[in-house]
């Protein structure tokens, strides 16, 4: 691999940030709101999911115990 003096780097990083496309106010915010509502769904259904697992455990401690 061929080695780049600093300024030729800071040029090539320069052009790929370009190429960047940057989302707009409402993206970030329509994504922000999205990752806190799939945040919580997942949340509830862990939580019923470790009800239920607490449940099944409690019974069958409760034969053999």
């Amino acid at each position: 691999m061929a080695k780049t003096n600093p300024f030729q780097f800071m040029q090539q990083v320069r052009a790929e940030v370009s190429k960047v496309t940057w989302p707009n106010r409402r993206e970030v915010l329509l994504t922000t709101v999205m990752v806190f509502v799939m945040a919580t769904l997942a949340a509830i259904f862990f939580f019923f999911v470790d009800q239920a697992i607490q449940f099944g455990l409690r019974g069958i401690i409760g034969v053999f115990g």
